[in-house]
């Protein structure tokens, strides 16, 4: 995204409900040319920033990054998906876990002066996406989590969107949910444990399914649609951050380049899809709308 478009819309919302920014769900956000420009708006305007990294903080180092981040950030997530180097490498080929582990400490030392001087006090999250290669491991994630004072572990079921990950899928066979309920129910015992000993951990998304790969839970509402504006490199404005909305099948509501949100947000093509987003195919078969999905 250009980042002048970027800052126009920041601008265009100032005053209204906008409380929070999240630049970017997919890569690698600290490469965007446009990252300080966005946190340094979002400060003046009283925004608070959710980051979601691979925790590698590029073209600085943890420090310095940290720096950046904790004074605007209400969330920093940090993609982790492995307790043991050999695991995290083969899900996110080129991760040097020591070096990882060491950014995150560096971050939440920051996090901890920044708030004890009277600021406000970032989370900072794990965002695991559960798949077959980490399954054993998250159990050992939430107390290595624990460990480091992260405060948080999201749990994501992988989205096999295409057919070389469907192997890897934990809601792809009753064998696969049964592995994951075992896995739900140590990660939640190791949180317990942790908050036990005064150290406590939110573990998220830790919800066992039933054993029916067709139907392992019931949908839930929308966590998306009319609560948050998703808006494409491009400017095109989403309901959501499912695939299909990028590519316009569940309909096209305009781009920021060329109306300012607030009136995209009020326009009839948006509202009438918030009001009847249930009855859409696409959304009726939702993974995110299952607990665990997002």
């Amino acid at each position: 995204m250009e980042t002048a478009l970027a800052l126009a819309v920041l601008d265009e919302r100032r005053g209204s409900a906008l409380e929070e920014v999240i630049p970017s769900t997919m890569g690698e956000p600290l490469l965007w040319a446009g990252i300080d420009a966005l946190l340094d708006r979002s400060a003046a305007l009283g925004l608070a920033v959710n980051v979601t990294t691979n925790g590698t903080f590029p073209g600085r180092d943890a420090a310095a990054w940290a720096a950046r981040l904790v004074p605007v950030a209400s969330d920093v997530k940090i993609s982790w998906n492995g307790a043991t180097a050999a695991t995290a490498s083969a899900i996110m080929p080129g991760i040097d876990l020591d070096q990882a582990i060491a950014n995150v400490a560096t971050l939440a030392a920051a996090r901890d002066a920044h708030a004890r001087a009277g600021g406000r006090r970032a989370a900072i999250t794990f965002q695991v996406t559960a798949q077959e290669r980490n399954v054993g491991e998250l159990a050992a994630i939430v107390r290595l989590a624990v460990r480091l004072g992260v405060d948080r572990v999201k749990l994501n079921h992988l989205q096999a969107r295409r057919a070389e990950l469907e192997p890897f899928s934990l809601r792809r066979s009753a064998a696969a949910i049964r592995r994951w309920n075992a896995a739900v129910q140590d990660a939640r015992a190791a949180a317990d444990a942790a908050a036990l000993a005064g150290a406590p951990v939110r573990l998220e998304n830790a919800d066992a399914l039933a054993e029916d790969p067709a139907e392992p839970a019931p949908r839930q509402p929308c966590r998306f649609a009319g609560r948050e504006a998703w808006i494409l490199h491009d400017g095109r404005f989403t309901p959501c951050p499912h695939p299909a909305a990028a590519r316009g099948e569940l309909g096209e509501f305009g781009s920021v380049a060329d109306a300012p949100l607030g009136a995209l947000w009020a326009a009839a093509p948006f509202r009438a899809f918030v009001a009847r987003y249930a009855e859409h195919p696409i959304c009726r078969a939702c993974p995110l709308r299952r607990p665990g999905g997002a």
